[in-house]
């Protein structure tokens, strides 16, 4: 593997468990329309395309102009709530801290709105230790287009063998993969196993990257 210039990360369910405040989002939108709450494990398989997908998904049979009425109220309430229940998972912070060592760039790439992304980093302590932060909005595609990966080797000048994409997802092994870049799957996160068997690597807690070879230089 040559030396590793980028290291992009996902959000949700990679670096932070947002499920409990996502579910609450998703049942004041669903008891707005006098549907049953659903559960953490229910709103999981909804998570992953961006906000509007959830709420389609959540809201079965609902008309356009009542999806555009429950997304803005569900960014409103997660925006208010974003980190009352969301914590970053297990050894996270510490993690970061350490890959810092590599001192290359360190960026996030989500579906979340950047807006969002920025709002729940920050109140977690985590954005400081990122260089750039990208999202649903920032880019014409979404993942799992490798385009938004090959604009942001784009943005900061590096060859796809020289990056690492770390998520929890398909959408995150597959944009990595089809913009050529190494790719880590977090068996912890929101994704089925089986999304994550075209992983270059595989985790099963996120303190584990830092034996992988990329992060060999590091003395840790």
């Amino acid at each position: 593997m040559d030396p590793i210039r980028l290291l992009i990360f996902d959000l949700d369910g990679t670096l932070i468990d947002s499920l409990p405040d996502l579910t609450d989002a998703t049942n004041l939108i669903r008891e707005r329309h006098g549907l049953p709450q659903i559960g953490i494990s229910d709103v999981r398989k909804l998570v992953g395309q961006g906000a509007r997908s959830l709420v389609e998904r959540a809201l079965p049979g609902v008309s356009e102009p009542e999806v555009e009425q429950a997304l803005e109220q569900f960014l409103a309430y997660n925006l208010a709530h974003i980190a009352d229940k969301t914590r970053p998972y297990p050894g996270v912070p510490e993690t970061l801290q350490e890959l810092a060592g590599l001192e290359i760039p360190m960026v996030v790439l989500s579906n979340k709105n950047v807006a969002l992304c920025r709002e729940v980093l920050d109140k977690l302590g985590l954005e400081r230790h990122f260089t750039d932060i990208f999202g649903a909005d920032s880019f014409p595609y979404r993942k799992p287009s490798p385009e938004p990966v090959l604009a942001v080797l784009k943005e900061f000048g590096v060859a796809a063998g020289a990056c690492v994409m770390v998520g929890d997802s398909v959408n995150d092994i597959a944009a990595g993969g089809g913009a050529g870049v190494w790719t880590v799957g977090c068996c912890y996160g929101y994704g089925d196993q089986s999304e994550l068997d075209a992983a270059t690597y595989r985790v099963s807690e996120f303190p584990a990257l830092l034996q992988l070879p990329f992060v060999r230089k590091i003395d840790v």
